[in-house]
């Protein structure tokens, strides 16, 4: 009589093969270097300068920086980028500034901001190149007039006019970073000294910057182009930075605006986009 075949159980499950079975593939093979072409090597020279006027005066990074990484690139590729460049590799100088920033200044001017930059980020991700590259052009060569032009306002920064300067300078910095003249304008003329004018606009960038990175993520500006992007521009701009910061420290701030002007202009008139054969 044959024996009974033993009974069988239920087939061996491979619980290895079940945990990664869903789970995407990543690629850890080595990424070829970023090929560098003039647009590149424009947004390096104007990196190095953004960021030395920035760690000098406080501001003045985006107005170098957008115009011509725009031309280069694309204003809704810039944008992000210098945000989270400035972002990151300016905390240092934000914290540093907290010793003497005044809140009861910043503090009005940056929630007004914080409201209005969403709307400024849709008009970047949802308008044409062109027309968006003209468009920052002429604020920024508008902003650089007022700003030469010596207008201050005058006295102690009261609430509701913050509240106007912030709200149009968190549209300005939504649509191209360049949040930075009207609050420039509006604090320049009061009776705080350089270096506390200095730390309410680090903070106050800080502050509205929170605001620029979720609008952005929310209208879907973020990319791999931007990190590859960051990466390749984050070490010069942290060492411009720092050149710039310590000039400040040295100098105290003395003479930096016809310089910063200066630089402000060109930037703005070379890469008009009727100058675009320049960037090859």
């Amino acid at each position: 009589m044959p024996r009974p075949s033993p009974a069988r159980g239920p087939p061996m499950v491979d619980a290895e093969a079940i945990i990664w079975h869903d789970l995407p593939v990543i690629d850890t093979t080595c990424r070829p270097p970023m090929p560098l072409d003039s647009a590149h090597l424009v947004a390096i020279a104007a990196t190095f300068v953004a960021a030395f006027v920035r760690g000098f005066t406080g501001f003045g990074s985006a107005l170098i920086f957008m115009p011509l990484a725009s031309a280069a690139f694309s204003p809704q590729l810039a944008a992000p980028v210098l945000l989270i460049t400035d972002f990151i590799l300016g905390i240092p100088l934000v914290v540093a500034a907290f010793r003497e920033v005044r809140w009861r200044t910043v503090l009005p001017a940056a929630i007004a901001a914080i409201l209005t930059t969403p709307l400024g980020a849709h008009a970047l991700a949802h308008g044409d190149p062109l027309i968006l590259r003209w468009a920052i052009s002429a604020i920024v060569l508008a902003l650089l007039i007022l700003l030469m032009s010596g207008w201050r306002y005058p006295g102690e920064p009261q609430p509701l006019p913050s509240l106007g300067v912030g709200a149009a300078a968190g549209f300005l910095g939504g649509i191209g970073q360049v949040s930075g003249p009207p609050v420039v304008a509006y604090w320049i003329g009061g009776p705080d000294k350089t270096t506390v004018i200095r730390a309410n606009l680090f903070c106050f960038f800080a502050v509205i910057s929170l605001s620029s990175f979720a609008a952005y993520l929310w209208n879907g500006l973020y990319s791999s182009e931007v990190i590859d992007l960051f990466l390749l521009l984050a070490p010069v701009y942290a060492i411009a930075l720092g050149i710039g910061a310590l000039v400040f420290r040295r100098t105290a701030g003395a003479a930096y605006r016809p310089f910063a002007y200066a630089v402000i202009a060109l930037a703005v008139l070379t890469s008009m986009p009727v100058f675009d054969g320049l960037l090859g």
